[in-house]
């Protein structure tokens, strides 16, 4: 492990200061350019050289001839070149002194045959240099902590706090509105590709030293190193939590993969065992690796799989249910100190079984305050699942029909849901157990927007929302294997 990110062989290259690029151009469809356009919108601080035999300034940075004219020796080099001459613009940049590149040129060993022999010229170069690259056929890097985005597309959302290594580079762009509609982000995105020198094995080390990254996600069709990978994940996971998304288990995935990155995947059940003994929780679906990856770096963890659920509305409440059921969690019965404590709150016709269903609020604060501080007190339950109903428009009219001022409902809807997340929030912390969302609501909804921006998962089913709380309890017990 490393104990400084600084001393990391990937810290260049995720944080370069300055960059020598290859394959851009003033003509906007090319790879390179909307590559070099992305940097360049995300508003990276550090030089960047572009090189090219005949444009004097490139998309506004000025141009040179050849890597050798350098007026210093860059940090990181990137090659988005013809795949027959990257060995020899590779063996220049080791001959000014560069010893970090990153190759997104496809047409290597994922080809065979004439690609697999060129992709050995880039790897004995390296090793006569001393250099380190990602890829070939890879995208790069996403840094937005950096203001580094080194892929195709503009990065759009915002920093966040989960690292990802990829065995595919279009996975992190396609990832990057995707995380942000939801209020998430990426730490840093590190698209490995091929493997020829950098892998992602070290990947993980890098993000595990990483003080942006709270969970490390993986995007896997083969592992190479597999007793290296083992260790270093045993090495993380008692301090950072790691989930993977295994995409070659079927036998469609495995020659999807063979042709992506001319990796051979293993059997699915093989997987699966190397993820449990190495401590690495395993996502079923991409939304479910995020899903995993939100709550891992978010939420307090559980200490048994005991939870309860809150609703006001009986149909949520029994698919809820029936979630945790299907996913290993218990719903226990309520204490009766508890049940004493939920009787002034919850109505006749509600139910103080768990679920706890209230169907409706004599006060509807208490939804968001007193009956979560007595659910989430209560020794039957390590964790709260939630059910969320609170249309905007239906607030906005209840203040019009009772004479509030129409300048003003907006202002007072937006307090009152910052006021309702600001108590769950607090909740959350004082009783130091996670609460989880679901609704049908859309994510645009004013309310949902609070609860996220105040770290509380929220998620469009209660299946999701039951699959998540369950990752965190299965994380405490690697923990309290480990």
């Amino acid at each position: 492990m490393i104990q400084s990110i600084e001393k990391s062989p990937l810290y260049p290259i995720v944080n370069p200061r300055s960059i020598a690029f290859f394959g851009a151009s003033n003509r906007f469809s090319a790879m390179g350019t909307n590559q070099l356009s992305s940097l360049k919108s995300l508003g990276f601080q550090g030089s960047v050289y572009p090189i090219h035999p005949k444009e004097k300034q490139v998309l506004g940075y000025e141009a040179y001839r050849s890597v050798l004219e350098l007026p210093e020796v860059p940090d990181l080099a990137v090659m988005v070149l013809p795949t027959a001459i990257v060995p020899q613009t590779l063996d220049e940049c080791g001959r000014k002194g560069i010893k970090q590149a990153i190759v997104v040129s496809g047409g290597f060993n994922e080809v065979g045959g004439q690609g697999a022999e060129l992709e050995q010229k880039l790897i004995d170069v390296a090793q006569r240099y001393g250099m380190r690259f990602l890829g070939p056929n890879c995208l790069g890097i996403a840094n937005p902590h950096h203001k580094f985005n080194m892929t195709f597309l503009p990065f759009i959302g915002r920093p966040g706090f989960i690292g990802l290594a990829s065995q595919s580079g279009s996975f992190i762009t396609q990832m990057f509105g995707y995380l942000g509609r939801s209020g998430l982000g990426f730490s840093s995105g590190i698209s490995v590709g091929n493997e020829a020198n950098v892998d992602i094995v070290d990947g993980m080390q890098y993000l595990a030293a990483c003080p942006h990254t709270k969970v490390i996600a993986l995007y896997i069709e083969s592992i190479r190193r597999g007793r290296e990978f083992m260790a270093m994940a045993r090495a993380i996971v008692p301090s950072k939590p790691i989930v993977a998304f295994y995409a070659g288990g079927s036998e469609a995935g495995q020659q999807a993969g063979l042709s992506h990155t001319g990796a051979m995947a293993g059997p699915d059940a093989l997987y699966d065992g190397v993820f449990r003994q190495c401590g690495i929780i395993r996502a079923n679906s991409i939304p479910e690796l995020f899903d995993f990856c939100r709550v891992l770096g978010s939420c307090r963890r559980p200490r048994n799989n005991r939870v309860i659920v809150q609703t006001h509305s009986g149909g949520p409440g029994a698919a809820a249910a029936d979630a945790c059921g299907r996913t290993g969690l218990k719903l226990h019965r309520l204490s009766p100190d508890t049940l004493e404590k939920l009787a002034d709150l919850v109505p006749h016709t509600g139910s103080v079984n768990n679920p706890v269903d209230l169907t409706f609020s004599k006060n509807p604060m208490d939804y968001f305050e007193a009956i979560p501080n007595v659910l989430l007190a209560d020794p039957a339950g390590e964790g709260l699942l939630i059910y969320y109903l609170t249309p905007t428009r239906l607030i906005r009219r209840s203040m019009e029909n009772m004479g509030f001022d129409a300048d003003q409902i907006p202002k007072l809807t937006e307090k009152l849901f910052d006021d309702q997340a600001a108590s769950l929030a607090s909740l959350a912390k004082k009783h130091r157990k996670p609460i989880i969302g679901f609704t049908f609501q859309s994510h645009e909804n004013l309310f949902i927007q609070k609860l996220v921006e105040r770290g509380l998962p929220v998620f469009p089913s209660p299946e999701r929302a039951a699959r998540a709380m369950s990752a965190l309890v299965s994380y405490a017990k690697i923990l309290d294997e480990h």
